[in-house]
Parts: structure tokens; C-alpha cells; sequence
């Protein structure tokens, strides 16, 4: 398709579900369709320097860019039972040594310090695979016990690839886990081996099923659509979602994997797959009002469907980047404190932990770290890196 062609389609399907882009981004033309690029800007005003003594006296996770965390992370394990290209090689990677991973009880009593003394409202178990981790219904069970400032229940969610969810999901909703996500990259059972290494899909689907008969709705299924592998199955995977009642989500293939095989100008951007959709349903852009902090774009299909609620969000980490409203932060399985998914800093926890630091002395280190976050990850200025850790070892 001629790039022209390419560039009128796009613009014509963002026109039809009422996107213009992000703001003041450059636009890049790829495999013949526009690209839109650019550090996210941060719409608080001019910030403040990053010294410790320049921080307010706030005890939740602000940062100098007015930017207030309150979306916790946590990565229970670097293991995981699949070997997804886009996250490991397939021979797996050298986990983490069991001393070094944060025990039950440590784990539970950092979430506490932030739920009680820094703000965090929602806490998302993640890997590796966290299903692997055989306390997760002990933990979970712990988090929604616990309280927020406003006297509301702490949210709690689940990242998972759906291994082990159909012999799991009665307890994990009984212990109070609200919310899961589920990744599934194709409905096609020879492209499910090729992508993660395993002949596995019939377990992620009976998965799924099992946390529909456990009445933990609505669930949401994760996608990442990589070139010339998987990237013809937009539609049919929101057609499946639809007609099962599960939320797709879209997202945009980001550099994490530790081969560093991720290159730019193969990814499947956020404008492609609009482009792709708009062909066969007609999306409406949901209330932008209602987004908030969430890393997804949504849209209702056709009207929403007969219940009204039907949907499909895209992620686009790199193409549209949500860093101006991002209220993460991020707790690895070995104890390190993240302030973003790219960040190649971390603040020990778990040593301060281990040492014998009080509540009040972990969360003012947590507050100091948070206080330093940059703007945005810097995806697309020259002097990127990445992260030192693969997506496994951070958590997603």
C-alpha cells in the first residue's frame, strides 16, 4: 500500500473514533502507516527539582511533577511456566535465588506500609508468572483485609497468563481478589506454541473459564500482536472476546526482552490495530473523563452491544505513552523499589527490611524514591536504554 493510501486510512480511522494523537508528538511513517512518537508531557506545570528537600510535606507518593502514586505493582516471582518471545528466550533465564525473593510475611508488610502510610489504594500481583507463587491466595487474602486513608477497601488484581487459574480461581476470589487480567496473543493453537514455546492454550482457556464460573467479572483479556506472526487477528480476537463478555486489551509490544530483539520499526502500533477494527465494528470513544490513570484508550463496539458495556482498549506504551498521568509504582520480587517499568534505578527494600528499619523508615525511602521520577520513560529520545532487568524480573 502506497504510504500515502497508508497515512489517509489511519488518519481516517482515528478521525472515525474521535482520536487525534497525543499532543505535540512527532509522526513517523512505518511499514507504510504513521507512527506517532514522542516523550509524553507532563500537564502539571513547571516541576520541581528533585532533591529530597525540595519534597512537600506529603505522606503519600507524590513526585515533583505533581504526579501522585497510588497503583502498586508487585511481582511475586521472576518464573514463569510459558516463554513468550517478547519476554524470554526459550531456554528461560537465571532466576532469582530463593534468598533473595521477599518472603510472604515481607511482601505483606510492604504492601501495608503503603497502603497505610502512603496512599495505595490498588495492589496488581504480577510476574513472572504469579500463579507460581504458592502463598498468592495467603497474600491476597492479607491485602484485602487491609484499609484505605478513606476507609475503602484496598482494590486488588491479578496479571496472570491463566496456567493453574482453573484449579485456583474459586480460592483466589474467595481470599478477595477483585480484579484479572489474562494474556492471550492468539485463538490459534500452532501460534500459541510458536509465540510462548508451549503447547499450552487449552489451559489458558479453561482458565478463563473457570474465572467466569467463579463470578469474578469482568475479565479482562491482554494481547500483544507481533508482525507477521499474529498481527491478522485483531478482529477475531475481539469477536471471541465479545462473544465470551471479556474486555480486550490491545498492547503495543515494548522493549523488555532480554534478547533485546524488540525493534520499532516492526511493532504493531496502536494506529494499525484502530485501523484494523475500524474495518468491521464501529468504535466509539468512551467518556476520556472516566480514563483517569489507566494505561488503556477505550472504545465502546458498536454501540457497547446489546448490554452496552462491550469494549476494546489499546495500551500504546510507546506510540501514545500515558507517562503524564501515570500513578504506579512498582515492587519487584526481590524487594527492589521501581518508580517506572523503565526505570534503571531501584531503592532496597528488602535489605532496609531485613536490616530491621521501622514502618516510618521504609516508607520515607519509598517517598524519597518516588519524589525522583522522571517525566516519562524516554522511549523514543536517542539516549534510551533499557531497563537492566527484563519485563519477567520487574513485573508487569
Amino acid at each position: 500500500m502506497p504510504v500515502r493510501d497508508a497515512a489517509e486510512r489511519v488518519t481516517a480511522a482515528r478521525a472515525a473514533v474521535g482520536g487525534a494523537g497525543y499532543a505535540g508528538a512527532v509522526s513517523h511513517v512505518v511499514h507504510g502507516k504513521p507512527v506517532v512518537l514522542g516523550m509524553p508531557g507532563v500537564r502539571r506545570g513547571t516541576p520541581r527539582t528533585g532533591t529530597p528537600a525540595d519534597r512537600p510535606d506529603d505522606p503519600r507518593l507524590v513526585d515533583r511533577f505533581g504526579r501522585v502514586a497510588t497503583d502498586l505493582r508487585v511481582s511475586l516471582t521472576d518464573r514463569c511456566n510459558l516463554r513468550c518471545s517478547y519476554c524470554m528466550p526459550a531456554e528461560g533465564l537465571d532466576w532469582i535465588e530463593d534468598s533473595r525473593l521477599l518472603a510472604d510475611h515481607e511482601v505483606i508488610r510492604l504492601i501495608t506500609v503503603g497502603v497505610e502510610r502512603l496512599g495505595i489504594e490498588e495492589v496488581r500481583f504480577t510476574g513472572g508468572e504469579p500463579l507460581l507463587r504458592k502463598g498468592l491466595e495467603r497474600i491476597v487474602a492479607a491485602t484485602a483485609a487491609l484499609r484505605t486513608g478513606t476507609g475503602r477497601p484496598v482494590v486488588t488484581a491479578l496479571t496472570t497468563n491463566g496456567l493453574g487459574l482453573e484449579r485456583r480461581a474459586a480460592g483466589l476470589v474467595e481470599a478477595g481478589l477483585g480484579r484479572v487480567n489474562v494474556s492471550l496473543d492468539t485463538l490459534d493453537r500452532a501460534r500459541f506454541t510458536r509465540i510462548t514455546h508451549r503447547d499450552r492454550m487449552e489451559g489458558v482457556l479453561a482458565g478463563l473459564a473457570a474465572v467466569d464460573a467463579a463470578g469474578l467479572r469482568p475479565i479482562k483479556v491482554n494481547a500483544v500482536l507481533l508482525r507477521g506472526v499474529n498481527d491478522d487477528e485483531a478482529v477475531p480476537l475481539l469477536r471471541w472476546a465479545l462473544r465470551e463478555g471479556y474486555q480486550l486489551r490491545f498492547i503495543e509490544q515494548m522493549p523488555l526482552d532480554p534478547q533485546g530483539a524488540w525493534d520499532r520499526a516492526s511493532m504493531v502500533t496502536a494506529d494499525e490495530i484502530l485501523a484494523s477494527l475500524t474495518e468491521h465494528f464501529t468504535l466509539t470513544p468512551t467518556d476520556p473523563a472516566r480514563r483517569g490513570a489507566a494505561p488503556a484508550e477505550t472504545w465502546l463496539v458498536d454501540g457497547g452491544g446489546p448490554s452496552g458495556t462491550a469494549t476494546v482498549g489499546i495500551v500504546a506504551s510507546v506510540t501514545r505513552p500515558f507517562c503524564g498521568d501515570c500513578d504506579r509504582t512498582r515492587l519487584t520480587a526481590d524487594g527492589q523499589l521501581r518508580d517506572c517499568l523503565f526505570a534503571r534505578t531501584e531503592t532496597d527494600l528488602r535489605g532496609m527490611l531485613r536490616d530491621g528499619a521501622d514502618d516510618e523508615t521504609l516508607a520515607s525511602a519509598w517517598r524519597t524514591a518516588m519524589w525522583a521520577k522522571r517525566a516519562g520513560h524516554g522511549i523514543d529520545e536517542e539516549s534510551f536504554l533499557r531497563p537492566d532487568r527484563p519485563m519477567s524480573a520487574i513485573g508487569g
